[in-house]
């Protein structure tokens, strides 16, 4: 039986708009706060190159936690050998800014997608790249095909003069030796790469490459097929801060979040689809987005498991 896409995205759209619990918009990042809970956009990239969309699809926002991802694909790229023997690979079971497993780990953070690990890979990344922060953003536009992506200044100051909670992190990994750059200099480009701009439709693209075995839309390959897998492992076990399990058993997709409202989910060789709306619920995550993405999987029937 062939699938109707954009019914089935119509539909969830429809229901999503009228629930009057649509979650409560981040405002511990002022930028974030001045974001309408009304939005609501899904896009579904399949692995054949056919689009389809619903809602506020085209509209960007700060992916926030979502870039951590692509910081983490660029690392790999760059440095794979050395990645692990800083940061470990387990779920945390904590929130997204949790410092105490830090400590009591000797400053091996438990995933590269809570906040501490992705810390390390920005350092990773500062250590590696000519012009860090031009580099990144060259490396997602080029994912996503798109130039037009770009950083949101004002959400990354926003970030710093708010992130008391990062700058605590970084410390303590500087002061266990698994911080090899000023902290300033790695918090600058940590509070950047979370700040870029994208939309539904320029995320499925720039994720599109986990479906493929590391190969972007332009079939350039930017990671091993191997290393496509850890990653797609590592969503699916840590992508979703405290409620990775909840997210794995109501949809079944390895995925990622942001506090922005974002959520990419993909499954290997089928497609990638990516929700947004900004309203979260207790956990962080995209309330209304991590429904639609449970009525997804349920109606297509596609998942891993």
């Amino acid at each position: 039986m062939t699938l109707d896409f954009q019914a089935i995205l119509d539909a969830i759209h429809k229901d999503a708009i009228i629930k009057k619990n649509k979650g409560i918009v981040a405002s511990y990042i002022p930028e974030l706060a001045n974001i309408s809970d009304q939005n609501f956009g899904i896009h579904l990239r399949t692995s054949d190159n056919k689009e389809y969309a619903s809602g506020d699809y085209s509209v960007p926002f700060s992916i926030q936690s979502v870039s951590k991802v692509l910081a983490l694909a660029k690392a790999i790229s760059i440095s794979n050998q050395s990645i692990w023997k800083r940061v470990d690979v387990e779920p945390s079971g904590n929130p997204f800014n949790e410092l105490s497993l830090l400590e009591l780990e000797n400053g091996i953070p438990r995933n590269p997608l809570i906040n501490a690990g992705a810390i390390v890979i920005a350092d990773i990344l500062i250590s590696n790249l000519e012009n860090p922060k031009k580099d990144f953003l060259k490396f997602v536009r080029t994912l996503a095909n798109d130039d037009s992506i770009s950083y949101n200044k004002q959400v990354a100051l926003s970030e710093k003069v708010t992130g008391f909670k990062n700058y605590a992190a970084a410390n303590l990994l500087k002061s266990f030796g698994n911080l090899h750059n000023d902290v300033e200099d790695v918090l600058d480009f940590y509070f950047h790469q979370c700040s870029i701009e994208m939309n539904c439709s320029q995320l499925s693209k720039a994720f599109f490459l986990f479906a493929n075995k590391g190969k972007c839309m332009l079939n350039k390959t930017h990671i091993t097929e191997s290393q496509a897998k850890r990653i797609n492992a590592i969503m699916l076990t840590c992508g979703f801060y405290d409620e990775a399990g909840e997210f794995a058993f109501e949809v079944g997709l390895p995925g990622k979040s942001g506090v922005g409202g974002g959520i990419v989910a993909l499954l290997p060789d089928h497609f990638v689809i990516t929700t947004w709306s900004p309203g979260l619920n207790k956990k962080g995550n995209s309330l209304l987005g991590m429904q639609a993405l449970e009525r997804f999987t349920t109606k297509t029937k596609l998942s891993i498991f």
